[in-house]
């Protein structure tokens, strides 16, 4: 008996240890701090959706070319739009322009996290990037049964500009201020404001604004001392108290839930 509850004990530790925390860390590795006229904003960066994106977001923000720039073009419930040397549409930074990035493919049992499947298409998180991205019979065909998604436009969300060409992405980044998802799967999505959203929504709209707001400036928190890193925990969507929200939200809106109805939590 003493034998049986000694096993009991071990299968019941081993549980507790792989029990998902409901609050994960930044990986200040990938974590954008934007100064602005209005406040900081603090943007999880997503490699795994948008590699090249990240790259040049982080070789921009680490040359200073971003320090100062205008937001150039704000429209009420829709971007944030700023980064083009110039400050206005069609200006690029020294380097070449990016292939598009509209899509990327993420291995079974990655960190990806399912919450809404539907016979045509899936919804989740990656961290606290939402994605939307095929079926389960899309994905079975495929050989290696990776999951193809991109990411989802919900409000905060980080994109890269780009011109009428589909590979003309070169410096140009956008926030969202609200959802807009006729972006999804056109532009490449490379983060998502996880602090400072309020900030936002509170940049001065026009195209261009008279008197324009700017990103007075930006670093990778890795560079940063650690005493000026943010020290932000954010709400994990594998963990049972992200999981209870999405029952209670998907009980709330029904065949109407979208996974830009949950907002990620911050501490």
């Amino acid at each position: 008996m003493r034998r049986l509850l000694i096993g009991l004990a071990g299968v019941l530790a081993l549980g507790a240890a792989k029990a998902q925390p409901d609050w994960r860390p930044l990986d200040a590795a990938n974590t954008l701090v934007v100064e602005t006229t209005r406040g900081r904003i603090v943007v999880e960066m997503a490699p795994e959706l948008a590699p090249l994106a990240v790259a040049r977001v982080k070789r921009l923000a680490r040359e200073g070319v971003y320090d100062g720039l205008q937001f150039h073009r704000v429209i009420e419930g829709f971007v944030d739009q700023t980064g083009n040397p110039n400050n206005h549409d069609g200006g690029t930074s020294s380097y070449p322009d990016l292939p598009a990035e509209f899509s990327a493919r993420l291995p079974a049992g990655g960190p990806q996290t399912v919450l809404l499947l539907r016979t045509d298409g899936v919804e989740g998180f990656l961290g606290s990037i939402p994605f939307t991205g095929v079926g389960p019979a899309e994905r079975a065909r495929a050989p290696d049964h990776a999951l193809r998604v991109w990411g989802a436009y919900c409000d905060g969300v980080a994109g890269m500009g780009r011109q009428a060409g589909i590979d003309t992405a070169n410096s140009e980044i956008f926030f969202m201020r609200a959802p807009a998802r006729r972006l999804d799967h056109d532009y490449a999505v490379w983060g998502r404001v996880v602090q400072g959203l309020e900030v936002v929504r509170a940049i001065k709209v026009g195209e261009p604004p008279a008197d324009p707001d700017r990103m007075l400036r930006v670093r990778v928190a890795a560079d940063l001392p650690e005493a000026e890193r943010p020290k932000l925990q954010v709400a994990d969507p594998r963990g049972p108290a992200f999981r209870a929200r999405v029952r209670a939200i998907k009980a709330r809106k029904g065949a109407a839930f979208s996974v830009c109805d949950l907002p990620i939590a911050v501490r």
